[in-house]
């Protein structure tokens, strides 16, 4: 007979394997409270923490991350828990709440794409640093777009999407600015100055032939940044030191000094080429990228043709401006009789080592920064800029096509004829990220109001108008004497004496003996925000109208760039710009209809109009470019936009702005505004009028404050 008594062993061995399995099953448990129970207490506050985040948001959500976040966090870290959390919130916030929850559910996709960006960087994360980094280059404005390859077409630059070439996130930030910056060396420096496919057309390998010209142009642009950006060239050569680099063949070291000679060009390389044609092609460069000629040639020569014709409108109107009263000679002019002239003169302190000076009738002028800018953009192109060029254009040519002007962000959707649609982002503080694409906003005309509001306002303050007016006067561009020229509008007196004395003394003359008066224009732009709250009925209406009036009126005897900008609206989906005043349209009885025409409207959501005016702003080529809200509170909404959050995301919309070389500044006649408005503009950006009443009169003193 069998004994069917356990050993103590037996025992103790199936205890221990039933203990394993409760604590396995509990582990695997599908209840939120039973996995949350088994992490520690820092664990769980910070679970607890955003599962009150995710709560606010979609109570489901909260749910699904709960039952989830105890794989995630152990294996991951709260780093990714937190990515984890904000990619589900994005997707809820655009899609929906199932694709929300298959992104919760989807966790190792989620890790394998974690592990990847947790050393590399994604272009979107850094694409504004890089677009200022490139603005802040001299040259053409490039654009910075995502893609498979790596090049640029003279117009816009194309990165990839996501780097991790290296083992921590500094060093592949810096190979993302070192990609940047040789792609805008290719259109500073001349690369595409000529006609590269016509130029190679010869070698019976054209593509070992362009390898062969992009290694040799890397080594000229190198030596061409190691001058201007000594700091990034750094950079790059410790990132080379960290790639394996083969050496170049023996026979090119002879050529690499030539190229990286300061005397070196586009052409240079060219020569080189068929002297090391048959030696190996060295390994490309980690910021290298690639090259593709046949897309420069199809974009330089839509620019090259478009560019012609706003150098000759620009021209056009310049000889309009300074001689009123030859307009007509415009028209008849021959081309052998070209009344526009350039002067290449020496400057050491420009990049290339040169300026051109421009010259009407044998008179310099000081063309606008925009023609500077189209005139830097053509010598990019064509080394010079032809004679051609200078022909002014004739009349029906003064319109460059409204089609290119008015080609607006992707951003942009058309809704009817008089609607246009925009969709930007809002900053939740409790997530510390944005809710992308979480505001609708339209832009709508404002509806002018035909009355006596304007005379009657003109009435009103017609001494205090006048006395605005000298004041605005005083503060245009004063003319900057210029001393030593070569030409000039008078005879520079110490320069004539020294000159004289180095002639005593056996030195040659100096030619530079003139005084040449130069007017310093002001180049400003401003676009006054007009809070049209519901809040703002009755006095503070009147005032605000008021105070426009004024500025206008004052503003026009000054000269500056000015728009006008109403705002309001009701929850996310519904968030209104009222269009008062554009910067190209001049202030006449239209525009003084639709200030009268403000009225209140509904709620206050400030963060999404401060995003849509500084990008309507930046749009405007100024020096300075002001951004200034009238208000009467604080930042409010129908759907819980107020208190904190609402604060909080109207001062990352103004941090945003100044990101971008905006300048903003409030006005407020809200006297309890020092309790946040300091918060959110800074210290110094913001005026308190307490007296409605006074609105009016200090709106022109604040701005002439502002730009003085």
């Amino acid at each position: 007979m069998n004994d069917k008594r356990l050993k103590v062993s037996e025992i103790e061995e199936f205890l221990e394997k039933h203990v394993e399995a409760v604590l396995s099953s509990r582990r695997t448990a599908k209840e939120p409270a039973e996995l949350l129970f088994l992490m520690n207490k820092d664990e769980q506050d910070f679970a607890f923490k955003w599962i009150e985040i995710m709560a606010s948001t979609n109570g489901e959500m909260a749910y699904q991350f709960a039952s989830y976040v105890s794989q995630v966090l152990p294996v991951l870290g709260k780093e990714a828990v937190e990515e984890w959390a904000i990619q589900s919130l994005d997707i809820y916030d655009r899609v929906g709440l199932l694709p929300a929850i298959q992104q919760l559910k989807n966790i190792d996709h989620f890790s394998q794409i974690w592990k990847e960006r947790k050393s590399g960087v994604y272009l979107q994360d850094k694409i504004r640093i890089l677009e200022a980094f490139v603005q802040g280059l001299s040259g053409r404005s490039l654009k910075i777009e995502g893609a498979g390859e790596t090049y640029t077409d003279s117009q816009c630059i194309y990165l990839p999407v996501l780097i991790n070439q290296f083992q921590d996130i500094e060093s592949n930030f810096t190979l993302y600015k070192a990609i940047v910056a040789h792609q805008w060396a290719q259109t500073r420096f001349g690369t595409w100055s000529i006609s590269l496919t016509k130029e190679l057309a010869h070698y019976k390998s054209l593509e070992k032939a362009f390898k062969i010209f992009h290694v040799l142009e890397t080594i000229r642009l190198d030596a061409c940044l190691a001058r201007e950006l000594p700091g990034l060239s750094r950079e790059i050569l410790r990132l080379l030191d960290k790639t394996s680099v083969d050496p170049f063949p023996e026979t090119w070291k002879e050529w690499i000094g030539v190229l990286e000679s300061p005397d070196a060009s586009v052409k240079t390389s060219i020569h080189i080429i068929s002297k090391v044609i048959n030696d190996p092609i060295p390994k490309s460069r980690c910021y290298q990228g690639e090259i593709f000629p046949d897309r420069v040639e199809v974009v330089k020569a839509l620019r090259v043709a478009k560019e012609k014709e706003e150098m000759q409108v620009a021209l056009a109107q310049l000889m309009n401006q300074y001689k009123p009263s030859d307009v007509h000679s415009v028209e008849h002019r021959e081309l052998l009789d070209i009344p526009f002239k350039l002067n290449k003169v020496t400057d050491e302190k420009a990049m290339d080592g040169f300026r051109y000076e421009l010259f009407l009738d044998g008179q310099p002028i000081a063309p606008p920064e925009d023609v500077q800018q189209v005139m830097t953009s053509i010598i990019q192109d064509l080394s010079e800029i032809p004679e051609d060029y200078l022909v002014p254009a004739g009349e029906g040519r003064y319109a460059i096509s409204e089609e290119d002007d008015q080609k607006k962000d992707t951003k942009e959707v058309k809704m009817g004829n008089q609607e246009k649609s925009f969709l930007y982002n809002e900053w939740d503080y409790k997530r510390q990220h944005f809710k992308k694409d979480w505001c609708v906003l339209r832009e709508l005309e404002m509806h002018p109001w035909h009355s006596e509001f304007v005379n009657n306002t003109l009435k009103k303050y017609k001494g205090l108008i006048k006395n605005l007016r000298k004041t605005f006067e005083a503060l245009r561009g004063e003319d900057k004497v210029l001393k030593r020229q070569y030409q000039g509008d008078d005879v520079d007196i110490d320069a004539l004496v020294e000159s004289y004395a180095d002639t005593k003394s056996g030195l040659e003359m100096s030619e530079k003996l003139f005084i040449q008066l130069n007017r310093v224009e002001r180049n400003i732009a401003v676009l006054l925000m007009v809070d049209m709250s519901g809040s703002t009925k009755g006095w503070i209406n009147t005032a605000e109208r008021e105070a426009l009036v004024l500025l206008c009126e004052t503003l026009e005897s000054l000269g500056d760039r000015y728009s006008i900008y109403g705002f309001s609206g009701m929850t996310r989906k519904r968030c209104d710009i009222f269009k008062i005043k554009t910067f190209d349209e001049p202030y006449n009885k239209t525009i003084e209809a639709r200030i009268s025409g403000i009225e209140p409207q509904d709620y206050t959501r400030m963060g999404v109009a401060i995003r849509h005016l500084t990008y309507v702003l930046n749009q405007i080529d100024a020096r300075t470019r002001l951004l200034i809200t009238l208000s009467d509170g604080k930042p409010d909404d129908y759907d819980g936009y107020r208190g904190k959050y609402g604060i909080e995301d109207t001062r990352h919309a103004l941090i945003e702005a100044k990101q971008q070389g905006i300048h903003p500044f409030c006005i407020t006649i809200d006297r309890e505004a020092n309790d946040y408005i300091g918060h959110m503009y800074g210290a110094v950006n913001y005026a308190v009028v307490d007296d409605v009443r006074k609105l009016p009169l200090k709106v022109s003193d604040i701005y002439r404050k502002l730009t003085s």
